[in-house]
């Protein structure tokens, strides 16, 4: 039997991609625990080697920038859930589509400026694209 409570807060499944995946445990891990959580950079370095360094730089930046553009709370579920928040899929499709990135950002702001998380994402994704580790939804 499913629980309506959790569809409702928990719509989206989970990234079939293992780097989406990757990424959004980290994005939970530096929400929750803070952007300069261990575990989050330990995930991100098994997951993009070399590249870890620059990806968990970019992704604090982003988070940053989502949080001071936000215009209310930003809701991220416990790193152990198997679903996404609306919110979270908002910030793994602004990376997996930097083009377009400025719609999910609005809607997740709320905010008309969001110039600087648009940065942020659009950063993050080109180093992503640079190392081919593109995300998938």
């Amino acid at each position: 039997m499913t629980d309506p409570t959790s569809q409702t807060l928990l719509p989206h499944p989970l990234p079939n991609c293992a780097d989406s995946r990757t990424l959004l445990i980290a994005m939970r891990r530096m929400a929750i625990h803070g952007l300069r959580d261990a575990v989050a950079a330990n995930l991100l370095l098994g997951q993009f080697g070399l590249g870890a360094q620059k990806v968990g730089t970019l992704l604090r930046a982003m988070l940053t920038d989502i949080a001071l553009a936000a215009q209310g709370n930003v809701v991220i579920a416990p790193c152990c859930v198997p679903r996404m928040t609306p919110h979270e899929r908002l910030m793994l499709l602004a990376i997996a589509d930097p083009a377009r990135s400025a719609e999910p950002l609005l809607e997740l702001t709320s905010s008309a400026d969001c110039l600087r998380p648009v940065v942020a994402t659009r950063t993050l994704a080109g180093a992503l694209a640079e190392m081919e580790r593109p995300v998938r939804l």
